[in-house]
């Protein structure tokens, strides 16, 4: 039986309160209904739809910005959005920019990563829930979703919206910002886009069966730009709301084709699948 498709949407700062309104979210499960073997998500599920297509949004940092970027509960986000039968996520993020190429308020469809976070649960298979048993090597390339990736691009060209396809972003631990020195040692390892919140989230998915994909909006230049004012959390709140509008606008028509049935989908979820089986190497009693 074909998977029926659903977009998890997870809503990065500034974007919850658009997009429950767009996604026309009537229907809500209540964050402590939805208690995972991992804990809590993050916020309440609002569950929408657009053109037919069941939409599921969780806040990050959950409602009023409560969590920093280190007490986000990923493991629970990303099981509750599985557990209501979600086969894709959407994320959106906030980003610094480590190259003159990427702009203040542009968009950007990462496809890479460099994790340095160290204070985060990074795998479901520690022993923690009998649904993720064993040890389980996932391999990271690519490491985004291609095909969901292509779609987040294919919408925003759609739009007319200047998009920049394919990029490194390095997710730091926060919640403080970068050192100058820190900030010039990323741009030596080739990242592109700095930020707080795409690991583990990118690899917990992937653990999860769940296609995943990520629209990035830069807001600063992180603190390298000698002839910028240094990033705070001000500047970034307000670019990124400045730009929210576009972030939406993607992520709706995103959605459409998603679903529209241009895309066989049933294919890249069971390949997925076998990846996630075939990783784990823990003998089967």
């Amino acid at each position: 039986m074909a998977n029926k498709i659903m977009v998890g949407i997870i809503c990065g700062s500034g974007l919850g309160e658009t997009l429950y309104k767009t996604f026309n979210c009537t229907n809500i499960t209540k964050c402590e209904n939805m208690k995972t073997d991992f804990g809590y998500p993050s916020s309440d599920l609002y569950h929408g739809i657009i053109n037919g297509v069941t939409v599921v949004l969780l806040a990050r940092h959950g409602a009023g910005h409560i969590f920093n970027p280190t007490r986000v509960n990923y493991r629970a986000n990303i099981e509750a959005l599985r557990f209501a039968g979600c086969t894709h996520i959407l994320a959106s993020t906030a980003c610094g920019s480590l190259t003159e190429s990427i702009y203040r308020g542009q968009l950007v469809i990462p496809d890479n990563f460099i994790d340095r976070t160290n204070s985060r649960k990074s795998t479901f298979y520690d022993g923690t829930s009998d649904k993720y048993s064993g040890v389980c090597h996932i391999p990271m390339e690519p490491a985004f979703d291609p095909r969901t990736s292509e779609v987040l691009l294919q919408a925003a060209k759609k739009l007319g919206y200047d998009i920049k396809k394919g990029a490194t972003v390095i997710t730091i631990e926060g919640p403080r910002f970068s050192s100058k020195a820190e900030s010039n040692a990323m741009r030596l390892w080739g990242g592109h886009l700095v930020n707080m919140t795409i690991c583990p989230e990118v690899y917990l998915a992937k653990e999860a069966g769940l296609l995943y994909a990520a629209i990035a909006m830069s807001t600063d230049y992180d603190c390298w730009r000698e002839c910028e004012d240094n990033v705070n959390a001000t500047d970034v709140l307000i670019v990124f709301r400045q730009n929210v509008d576009k972030i939406t606008n993607v992520l709706v028509e995103a959605v459409k084709i998603i679903g529209s049935g241009e895309i066989e989908w049933e294919q890249d979820i069971f390949k997925l699948k076998n990846l996630i089986a075939s990783s784990n190497v823990t003998l089967k009693k």
